[in-house]
């Protein structure tokens, strides 16, 4: 049987997604049967890039976003990306599909949920099934000794306002969580089919 496959695609300038996307694609490649393949959004999306993304796009069973914030949104860099998707949308070609999204912040109430909240409308207007981890990385997610990102919408960081934080292992951990706790549901939903 060919294997669950799951895009991690990510935009990350300082590389605080980039790092966490590692950490997804550790936690989907751990659960038996299940790939993941990263991909960067360019700083700027040439046509080339665009060319090669979006018609792999409906290949994957799954597809798990890594969104730095930009004032509680998506950046331009990865909306350029989705406002390229229209014959994907129009061909209907990722109606269905699995997708979640992790991000980076530079501050406590940087924009953690509202990023996420708002690359929804995206994931709707394509039809494609939003998988939140809710709680589910369990007692971490309620330790107040550290200063740590993360929420039911999904794995976090914060980065500083210089960039100068990097994930910490509970951010990390959260993300690997994410990226298993994803695939096992992609893994089921493409097993269904």
């Amino acid at each position: 049987m060919a294997p669950t496959r799951i895009a991690i695609v990510h935009y990350s300038v300082q590389g605080h997604v980039r790092k966490m996307a590692q950490s997804v694609l550790e936690g989907i490649n751990s659960l038996e049967g299940c790939e993941g393949t990263i991909y960067r959004v360019a700083e700027t999306l040439p046509p080339e890039i665009l060319e090669k993304i979006k018609p792999e796009l409906p290949a994957f069973d799954g597809l798990i976003f890594g969104i730095p914030t930009r004032f509680g949104m998506m950046p331009a860099q990865m909306k350029a990306l989705w406002d390229a998707t229209g014959p994907l949308w129009a061909s209907g070609a990722l109606v269905g599909k699995p997708v979640a999204a992790f991000t980076s912040v530079s501050t406590q109430g940087g924009g953690i949920e509202t990023t996420i909240m708002t690359a929804l409308t995206q994931f709707v207007h394509h039809g494609m099934i939003f998988v939140p981890c809710g709680y589910s990385y369990g007692a971490p997610m309620f330790n107040l000794d550290e200063v740590k990102a993360g929420s039911p919408w999904g794995a976090a960081t914060y980065a500083g306002p210089t960039g100068e934080r990097w994930p910490t292992e509970m951010e990390l951990g959260y993300a690997r969580h994410q990226g298993q706790y994803f695939a096992g549901v992609v893994k089921r939903l493409a097993l269904s089919k």
